[in-house]
């Protein structure tokens, strides 16, 4: 009889990869429903049809590779995955929107390399860069409409993108965008003629508060770590808080990139991947710590601001490199050869 070679994350049942599975669901809760309040119902429904495709999507594909498809299906990857990217999406984002994103992440970024355990990138992850490439209008449309509209106005734009009155102001760019692309003003000039700018760091601090307690639950039930979500908001807040020092009015605050954007749902629940990040200790910090640089990096420098899936991509790809040389040692091995016990 042929051997089954199945490759990491290793747990001793499917049973334990529910568990896991339903405890990092559990621990999204506190986000989405500090989005749900800062920026209306368009969450809840991206999270609903996003579930609803990838158990869709994901049995249609063990069907046709001849898998079990009960077991795989219920061992909650695929919602995992449907969770990270209704979360990750604008909440004004239309159901092809999420259509796209869903079935790339589980066809091309998941089985296509084998099913969970053997993708090199994290799925959700590939399915939002793909999406932001793509249809960067519909990715940045966050602020505005949301907060005033009723559920069945949201429910109207999901499907036909156009609402029947109640609408008093238009989608606009994120905190992130508006410190990024100042129009050659300062910091503090973009701050005293944006008092959009405000509220939208408000709104995103209480976010990120929100999944740093998830992410702090998850660590205390030992999901993962503390390795990698530390190393990457340290390296991120050295990084801004250095630059900060140098130019306040062109870079902004520590506190401000670690609290805006996706920055602790990226920390607690997308860079502790085990399968497409790094496996030992030493792997982990530093593959946290470039992470939080790349994040610096493109936001300070590049087109996007938020900068999470391009930073988290390109590490996943370095993750192989990094266990190379952060390789534990065996137990009993030395590193270095004994000296000579020989008489002098």
């Amino acid at each position: 009889m042929g051997l089954i070679n199945l490759s990491s994350p290793h747990h001793h049942s499917l049973s334990q990869t529910s568990r896991l599975m339903a405890l990092v669901l559990l621990a999204t809760l506190p986000g989405l429903a500090a989005q749900s309040y800062f920026y209306g119902y368009g969450t809840l429904i991206n999270l609903v049809w996003a579930s609803f495709l990838a158990l869709g999507f994901e049995a249609l594909i063990l069907y046709l590779r001849g898998r079990p498809i009960m077991p795989y299906l219920t061992d909650g990857s695929a919602l995992v995955t449907a969770f990270l990217l209704a979360l990750a999406l604008p909440p004004f984002s239309p159901w092809w929107l999420t259509l796209v994103a869903v079935s790339f992440s589980i066809i091309f970024a998941k089985h296509l390399y084998g099913g969970l355990g053997s993708n090199p990138f994290n799925p959700a992850m590939v399915g939002y860069a793909l999406c932001l490439i793509s249809f960067p209008v519909a990715m940045t449309q966050w602020a505005g409409t949301e907060m005033t509209m009723t559920f069945g106005q949201q429910w109207q734009w999901f499907w036909l993108e156009s609402v029947t009155g109640g609408i008093d102001a238009y989608t606009s760019a994120t905190a992130l965008d508006i410190m990024r692309h100042t129009k050659g003003l300062t910091l503090s000039e973009v701050a005293s003629s944006n008092p959009q700018l405000a509220l939208g760091l408000t709104a995103s601090m209480w976010v990120n508060i929100a999944y740093l307690l998830g992410g702090l639950v998850l660590l205390g039930f030992k999901v993962f770590t503390w390795h990698a979500p530390v190393a990457m908001l340290a390296s991120l807040g050295f990084c801004a808080g250095l630059f900060h020092m140098g130019e306040p009015d062109l870079y902004p605050s520590a506190s401000q990139h670690l609290l805006t954007g996706a920055t602790m749902l990226s920390a607690f629940f997308i860079v502790t991947d085990p399968v497409s990040g790094a496996t030992s200790r030493k792997g982990k910090l530093v593959f946290g710590i470039g992470v939080g640089i790349l994040v610096f990096i493109i936001r300070s420098y590049g087109s996007y601001p938020d900068a999470f899936a391009f930073a988290i991509l390109l590490m996943n790809l370095s993750a192989p490199l990094i266990d190379t040389y952060t390789k534990p040692k065996a137990y009993g091995h030395q590193s270095k050869a004994p000296r000579s016990q020989g008489r002098p």
